[in-house]
């Protein structure tokens, strides 16, 4: 019986890999070699969610997702997080699966993890959110990197609902996220600004574009998440790269900021593919080595009462960047 229940939960909530690819969400995307390997991306993200909603054991699940590549298992483990988090919040559940998950192996695809919850967040009402943060123990960066939970629901809405949220650039209602219901929507566009970088195909000029339609208030949280995609799932030559540096103008600390984080990701999931190297040095001037300094040394884990550590933490990495900028010009 919970092996039927399990195929039927697949059924009504695992949407196709065709469903999550560029042509069937209608992104104008021209197709290319680089454009099929970006879109591997969220077709990752619905595997790991079939086997997540399936609700077998958890040895099964991290059997599976240690056959994905490294380069894409980060992806599917966010798909089988995003599983756990449904399974948790239905009635009549024990609430530990999520904990279970992260707290084993996940641990190391913490960052991503955080992003799969938000996916399932932009599933749920919102009289649900409140039970989809887990309690974990000793897992580093928990709750200060939660925030990314809101980052990948702000990524799904655009993602999946590219008129309203792009398009209309619809702006979300607070939630008192960790506390703090001003920051929610911040948080929201950076998962839209990495939103932008798939919804036009690593197309560094149409990313800028989608940006700068934004109003300029929005614009340094949508390059940062520009910024974490561009280094993060890569898509994007060497001169693309190097146009987006220039794309991002004033607000190269955000975008800079983002290639930071996604280092970070990656050096704390033990894997950094070639592009995100590149990009790393194309887009911040860093090594991989480097950026992971600059990310631990600014580590903020307390907030100061008007900020969360989040942005505390993000504010540090960004004043690297401006102060750089001032002791070149001068």
């Amino acid at each position: 019986m919970p092996k039927l229940l399990g195929v039927l939960r697949k059924r009504i909530f695992a949407p196709s890999l065709a469903s999550v690819g560029f042509a069937g969400r209608g992104f104008a995307v021209t197709p290319t070699a680089a454009t099929a390997r970006l879109e591997t991306i969220p077709q990752a993200v619905v595997t790991g969610f079939e086997w997540g909603i399936e609700g077998p054991e958890l040895w099964e699940i991290e059997r599976r997702l240690d056959m994905v590549e490294p380069l894409l298992r980060g992806f599917a483990y966010e798909g089988a997080t995003m599983a756990a988090t449904l399974l948790d919040v239905m009635p009549g559940r024990k609430r530990d699966r999520t904990a279970k998950l992260l707290e084993g192996p996940g641990r190391q695809h913490v960052f991503l993890a955080y992003i799969g919850i938000g996916f399932a967040m932009a599933r749920l009402p919102r009289v649900l959110w409140k039970k989809v943060l887990p309690e974990l123990t000793d897992v580093p960066y928990h709750p200060t990197m939660s925030w990314l939970a809101v980052d990948g629901y702000g990524f799904d809405r655009a993602y999946f609902d590219t008129k309203r949220w792009v398009d209309e650039q619809r702006v979300e209602a607070p939630y008192p996220w960790a506390g703090a219901p001003e920051y929610f929507q911040r948080a929201v566009d950076q998962g839209i600004g990495r939103a932008l970088w798939f919804i036009n195909g690593a197309d560094d000029r149409a990313v800028a574009d989608a940006v700068n339609r934004f109003p300029a208030e929005r614009r340094p949280d949508l390059w940062a998440g520009v910024g974490l995609a561009a280094t993060f799932a890569g898509g994007c030559d060497e001169l693309g790269l190097a146009r987006l540096r220039e794309s991002s103008g004033e607000h190269h600390d955000e975008l800079a900021l983002g290639v930071v984080f996604a280092i970070k990701a990656r050096t704390f999931a033990g894997f950094v593919p070639e592009h995100s190297e590149r990009a790393a040095q194309l887009l911040a001037g860093l090594t991989v080595d480097r950026a992971r300094e600059i990310a631990d040394s600014t580590e903020v884990t307390e907030s100061d009462g008007a900020e969360p550590a989040y942005e505390l933490w993000r504010q540090r990495i960004r004043d690297h960047f401006t102060t750089g900028a001032r002791r070149l010009a001068g």
